[in-house]
């Protein structure tokens, strides 16, 4: 397929065959060793995915290098360091419905903006240290464009300078004054060990954990309301206690995954894979959404939100070395979210009928623009 700016790849959708590419070490994450393009100098800074593919942690890392990066990271997402956040998560959740109950009766909320939303972005910030509310809101700003596949080279440019600007004045306001979370244990490492962590690959990993921290929580919890309100019939067997809510958010993120297509990994070598000749230096394009609707997989029904299917398996979290790290944290919020606010606003609604509901501008993320509904 051809990706903007006419670089091509090869989609991957079939989920058997995208497990085993995902784990065959002739398959690289690294442009800079393995991606004929960049090596060419066809991949400039303006090119809408540039961010996706220049920086230097372990979503481009291979190999030893991954290994090293990965283990330094998972300080950040150990079970017990998620599971401290839930009272944290659940006062949050609280605070919102709070304010979502005094918006004016009758009108139209926009839940992605004042659910969807809030809730992970003030989790990652929480977890890195990122207090200040002008900080925030730039990054927001600046991950959104990350994940805007229709930007235009000018703003591409300016995205990946804009999000390490701020994120390089959140490492030096940290090395000044420490805190308890994650920013300074990436520090704290990097100061003891400098081999272990270079100052780019701290400030990129710090991009990679807050954008990739947020945006797929945000679009978790979208679609998951959005399946819900389309399917009445399973929100009721979810409260009569016919499935539970780990259904429903497995079930979302098996047929509304997150992150649609994931950019980029390279070949290493030749590769054949499900008949195709993947050579070497080329690239290839994750289609996870793809995937979990495979009717190689899942059936004739495949594209149909189903919690009671018995066979929910799905990629939306990746496979491999590249699973993603954060995946525990992502299903306490689901697992806390959508309950509440299905409790608080029993007659929740959507306002508008599907069509007048605009995707966001991407194929990488997977949600709505905006999510309009009426609370009842």
């Amino acid at each position: 397929m051809e990706l903007p700016g006419g670089v091509q790849a090869w989609a991957v959708s079939d989920q058997a065959l995208l497990k085993e590419l995902l784990t065959d070490p002739r398959v690289s994450k690294d442009p800079r060793q393995h991606w004929s393009a960049w090596a060419n100098g066809e991949i400039t800074p303006d090119w809408p995915l540039f961010t996706w593919v220049a920086v230097t942690n372990m979503f481009t890392a291979y190999g030893g290098d991954h290994r090293r990066l990965r283990k330094l990271v998972s300080v950040a997402f150990t079970a017990r360091r998620t599971e401290a956040l839930r009272p944290w998560i659940e006062q949050l959740t609280g605070d919102l419905l709070d304010a979502l109950a005094a918006a004016p009766a009758g009108e139209p909320v926009d839940l992605r903006e004042a659910y969807c939303y809030p809730i992970p972005i003030q989790v990652i910030c929480q977890l890195f240290g990122i207090e200040d509310e002008e900080t925030r809101t730039e990054l927001r700003r600046l991950v959104d464009n990350i994940f805007n596949t229709a930007i235009s080279p000018e703003d591409a440019v300016a995205t990946f300078t804009g999000i390490h600007q701020v994120l390089s004045g959140l490492v030096a306001r940290k090395r000044e004054k420490p805190g308890d979370d994650l920013t300074s244990v990436l520090i704290s490492a990097r100061e003891e060990d400098g081999s272990r962590l270079t100052e780019g690959e701290l400030v990129d990993t710090l991009i990679l954990m807050i954008s990739a921290g947020h945006e797929t929580t945000v679009n978790l919890l979208d679609n998951a309301v959005h399946a819900l309100l389309r399917h009445p019939e399973q929100l009721e067997l979810v409260r009569a206690g016919g499935a539970g809510w780990s259904d429903v958010i497995e079930e979302t993120l098996r047929a509304e995954a997150p992150v649609a297509s994931l950019p980029l990994r390279y070949a290493v070598d030749d590769i054949t894979a499900g008949g195709v000749h993947i050579k070497k230096g080329e690239a290839i394009l994750a289609s996870y959404a793809a995937a979990g609707r495979h009717p190689a997989y899942h059936g004739a029904t495949a594209d149909r939100f189903d919690i009671t299917r018995a066979n929910k398996e799905h990629l939306a979290f990746g496979h491999g070395a590249h699973f993603c790290l954060g995946a525990p944290l992502a299903r306490l919020e689901a697992e806390i979210a959508l309950p509440a606010l299905f409790a608080r606003f029993p007659g929740l609604a959507l306002a508008v009928p599907d069509e007048e509901l605009p995707p966001v501008e991407s194929f990488i993320s997977h949600g709505h623009a905006r999510l309009p509904v009426l609370l009842g």
